[in-house]
């Protein structure tokens, strides 16, 4: 049998024949036939994957109630840390202000206020003779004492490098040098020698321009910071109240969405949820409203009055030592004053500034301070000052008459002197009681309501931690009780 070419039929009942396919043989000057290669699919991102996957799962009702769950869960969880974390923060600073920043501030002007009263009481046991009064003595000792243990409490405290750290080390130096200035010019009052009084006005000079400015430039460094204590610790926690009515917007959503799905009112894990972040968002803004009016009122009736009772007595200290150098110098230290240039004593010009400046019960310090005072328990104090300050005035122009007229001995009675002299001293010692009687009773004012701001802040921070965590495992059973129905 005779088989047909290539491309015929094959025999009956048999296949036809697969020939190989040849490529057609290029002609010369012919291209070579292009190769088509197919290459692999390429993996795509993880992200876009779980996008894709979390898109799929939004399209069923379990994998919308899992999402759901998650984020419920999530801002939850989200409000109780921000709220924990904002709370501790102010919660510390408030506890900065009632234990450390304001207590510091306290020893800052107590050391200034130290370091002027030494001053004064040395000036007054000089002009007491070569004997000086024991209790004088005492008074400069007391001082001395207190303002180095003073000064080490706040080395302990002060940062390396800070302004405060550099004033505790100026006034670490200056102290010795000038308590040695101090026996130098009572050796030589005991003596008899003129040269005592060069020795306290040298003395004086280093305390009034170098020893004071330091100790005020320490009182305000603590003041600062104090200041920066008071900023941390009122400002609102904004962050974690919208946090917060996220939250309960969003669950009060979800329990809506449950309830037109299934005609079901509550749901027990969302309602606790709710009511969970409903008692820390209403914690959160009460407790912080309560601090903060502590906190305002620790400042604006404590920290305000102490401020300007702590300058009202170093005025007067201060006035108090220049009025005793006046007759300790008998005109040997002038200054020229007012346009015309006339010459007047420089330890008088000095008193009758301090004077000007602790004022009355209507003006400068005594009035600005009688005016902060909220109740008669701290005005009371600071309007027997006010009195006192002027019988004082009063006493001391007498004996500066008497100075000026050649009496001696008589301005100095008048300033030193016994009861029985009607002494400027009298009055001073009445204004320095009853200015520490005014700073008593604003402490104590300041450390009551310091302590109402701080003690509104107390258990807030865990507390919000742990009902948000109840608050998320109250959510997530929630939606856990629903997807349970679609098993």
């Amino acid at each position: 049998m005779t088989y047909p070419p290539n491309g015929s039929a094959a025999p009956p009942g048999q296949a036809a024949p697969t020939m190989p396919a040849v490529p057609p043989q290029a002609g010369p000057g012919s291209a070579a036939p292009a190769q088509t290669v197919q290459s692999a699919t390429p993996r795509r991102p993880a992200w876009v994957e779980g996008r894709d996957r979390l898109r799929a799962a939004a399209t069923t009702e379990p994998g919308r109630l899992r999402i759901i769950g998650a984020v419920l869960a999530l801002l939850v969880v989200a409000f109780g840390a921000v709220t924990t974390w904002q709370m501790s923060d102010r919660s510390a600073a408030a506890n900065s202000v009632l234990n450390r920043s304001q207590p510091l501030s306290g020893d800052a002007a107590a050391i200034y206020r130290s370091l002027a009263d030494a001053n004064t009481a040395a000036s007054s046991g000089f002009l007491a003779g070569g004997q000086e009064p024991a209790d004088v003595r005492d008074r400069y000792n007391a001082d001395i004492d207190r303002a180095s243990e003073k000064l080490a409490t706040a080395a302990s405290n002060a940062g390396s490098g800070s302004s405060a750290a550099d004033s505790v080390t100026k006034l670490n130096k200056l102290l010795p040098e000038y308590t040695g200035l101090i026996e130098r010019a009572r050796a030589s009052n005991r003596q008899g020698l003129p040269l005592g009084g060069a020795y306290l006005r040298y003395a004086n000079d280093k305390m009034q321009t170098q020893m004071l400015p330091a100790a005020e430039q320490l009182y305000t460094a603590e003041k600062e910071r104090l200041n920066r204590d008071y900023d941390d610790a009122k400002p609102y926690p904004w962050f974690a109240i919208a946090l917060g009515l996220l939250a309960l917007g969003a669950l009060f959503w979800a329990q809506r969405r449950n309830y037109r799905r299934t005609n079901r009112v509550l749901n027990h894990g969302l309602v606790a949820a709710t009511a969970a972040s409903t008692i820390v968002l209403l914690w959160l803004v009460a407790g912080h409203t309560v601090a903060r009016s502590g906190l305002n009122d620790s400042y604006d009736h404590g920290v305000k009055s102490l401020n300007v009772l702590n300058d009202a007595r170093i005025s007067s200290l201060k006035a108090r030592s220049n009025e005793n150098l006046t007759l300790v110098s008998r005109g040997a230290e002038t200054v020229e004053v007012g346009a015309e240039k006339v010459v007047k004593d420089k330890f008088d010009v000095a008193y009758q500034t301090q004077m000007k400046q602790l004022g009355s019960a209507d003006s400068g310090l005594l009035g600005k301070a009688a005016a902060i005072a909220d109740d008669a328990s701290g005005k009371n104090p600071v309007e027997a000052a006010a009195k006192n300050v002027s019988v004082w005035k009063d006493r001391h122009k007498t004996a500066r008459d008497s100075d000026d007229a050649g009496d001696y001995q008589g301005a100095l009675a008048k300033v030193v002197g016994d009861k029985n002299d009607e002494p400027t001293g009298e009055c001073f010692d009445n204004v320095d009681d009853a200015l520490e009687d005014a700073l008593g009773h604003e402490q104590a004012e300041f450390e009551q309501a310091a302590k109402d701001g701080k003690g509104a802040m107390s258990g807030l921070p865990v507390g919000a931690a742990v009902l948000a965590v109840l608050a998320a495992a109250g959510a997530v059973l929630g939606v856990g009780r629903r997807l349970s129905e679609y098993r």
